[in-house]
């Protein structure tokens, strides 16, 4: 993260100085040095991710510098949309270290630089509780009016999700948007969404979000009247002048909330077949997840060369990608790269994203990505957990992956190795530890268990073919009449060839 700040003269940065020593001094504490840990100053593409033609789009918006919050010329206007903000961090911490909640605010200052703000400070302060009202204490919003105004900031960004009420006391305090951790991350989502099921998913999270936080100003959200109000004479349970907007809003709401999860209803039947014919036919699944910018597309471009995009920022992918692979010794299985997890999470993601995460519960191994060079691997490890475990996958086999190992010094190495003590160090740029990953991988997918002796006509070549690829061919021989083939397949797929089983003679 590169943080920038706005220009200052000598008297200037004196006072910011002065007003940094006497803030820590009352009770809050800044952080304006450093870059957000959940991105690394050197990104680990690796040159294994395709073209990246997403990229140019992502990076094609800047903030245009000069153009302050108030619209001074009417020529602003048209620009006012296509600006990018500039954000102060706030936050409150109840519990655990200063180094936990620094890290949680380099995480929340990644998240906006993702979402295309720029970072000018953060706030932290220790309470019991945040304030019901406010979120921050009231004199320390006061103080945080006069930072946001003096360094010109559009947007405050608080690192929890603000209750409604919360938020609208605080932009009446500072004069700014006030927006939550929550917001960011849906914000993030919405503009990475690229197939139709994962826009469908994302609005219905926003609407979800919006829906309690809408806010009406002056006579147009009024209270609805009833009984002959108005004068419009409309008679006993009418709605008086008519249906205030928020009213309107709220129901305009409700009918797209409903026609988005039609729509993903929809949708399902086309995801299920597809599953469904990767289990007809045997293929095992392996379903890659961690935390955001672990590097879970990185992987699987490294092991597949899917070319998927890798970005170093945060939650780059959200589709689900399938791609397929073989073991050393021929069986094939899918590798599912999935939409990565943060802390806090907001619920309405887990619910709305649940069809993308089904790929997690249906697999038949998981491969858990974690950033080996973040300052808390162990919260990450936790935190994919919780989410593993609330899809209902927590009983699948596991294989701990430690990426970017290169960035990984010893002895951090040791400590790692104390968090999972089996778990296989791997650098998705260098190439290291993909091959015990992979050999991991074919020990733990279902092996065939159904030992077949056949013989196999030569018109039958695509029988071959399956048992090479779905099963594990033990020998060949070739006679008059066919393919002698000695096989282990799966229960499932055994029937199909019941017809060519040979049957060994019994000797007396």
């Amino acid at each position: 993260m590169t943080e920038s700040t706005a220009p200052h003269d000598d008297d200037d940065v004196v006072a910011r100085v002065l007003a940094s020593a006497d803030s820590r001094a009352s009770g809050y504490s800044l952080f304006t040095s450093g870059t957000a840990q959940a991105l690394q100053a050197d990104s680990a593409d690796g040159g294994y991710d395709g073209e990246q033609l997403e990229r140019a789009d992502r990076n094609a918006l800047r903030r245009v510098p000069g153009l302050s919050t108030e619209l001074e010329d009417v020529t602003e206007v048209e620009y006012r949309q296509l600006r990018l903000e500039n954000v102060i961090l706030i936050g409150v911490y109840t519990q655990g270290t200063i180094d936990d909640a620094e890290n949680s605010m380099r995480e929340l200052a990644a998240l906006a630089e993702t979402a295309g703000a720029t970072v000018l400070d953060g706030l932290m302060q220790r309470r019991a509780k945040p304030d019901p009202s406010t979120y921050f204490g009231k004199g320390k919003v006061q103080e945080l009016a006069a930072i946001v105004q003096a360094m010109g900031a559009d947007t405050v960004i608080a690192d929890t999700e603000l209750a409604p009420s919360q938020r609208r006391a605080l932009e009446d305090a500072v004069k700014v948007k006030v927006i939550d951790r929550t917001a960011v991350i849906l914000d993030i989502f919405s503009q990475h969404a690229k197939s139709r099921e994962g826009k469908a998913q994302v609005e219905l999270a926003q609407l979800q979000y919006l829906m309690p936080r809408l806010r009406g100003w002056g006579d147009s959200m009024s209270r609805q009247a009833g009984g002959q109000v108005g004068g419009t004479g409309a008679g006993m349970g009418s709605r008086g002048p008519g249906e205030t907007k928020i009213e309107l809003d709220r129901r305009r709401i409700h009918t797209r909330m409903s026609k988005l999860r039609k729509q993903m209803v929809e949708m399902k039947p086309a995801r299920e077949a597809k599953r469904a014919n990767r289990k007809r036919n045997a293929v095992p699944s392996v379903a890659i997840v961690g935390y955001t910018n672990a590097g879970k597309s990185s992987l699987l471009n490294r092991i597949t060369n899917a070319g998927v995009l890798v970005e170093n920022s945060l939650f780059a992918t959200l589709d689900a990608t399938v791609r397929k692979s073989t073991t050393a010794d021929g069986r094939l299985y899918t590798l599912t790269d999935t939409v990565g997890f943060v802390r806090n999470l907001p619920h309405q993601l887990v619910e709305a994203f649940r069809s993308t995460l089904e790929e997690v519960a249906d697999s038949d191994v998981i491969v858990h990505v974690v950033d080996g060079s973040h300052p808390d691997p162990a919260s990450q490890l936790a935190t994919v957990r919780d989410v593993i475990g609330e899809v209902g996958a927590r009983e699948i086999p596991e294989i701990v992956v430690f990426n970017k190992s290169d960035l990984v010094s010893e002895d951090d190495r040791l400590l790692l190795r104390g968090l999972e003590p089996r778990a296989i160090f791997v650098s998705a740029r260098s190439g290291e530890g993909i091959d015990e990953v992979l050999a991991a991988i074919a020990d733990l997918i279902p092996t065939p268990q159904v030992e077949l002796d056949l013989l196999i006509p030569y018109e039958r070549g695509d029988l071959i073919s399956a048992l090479h690829q779905h099963g594990r061919v033990l020998s060949t021989a070739y006679a008059e009449t066919g393919t002698e083939v000695k096989a282990m397949v799966n229960p499932d797929i055994a029937p199909q060839f019941a017809e060519f089983r040979v049957v060994p003679a019994v000797t007396a």
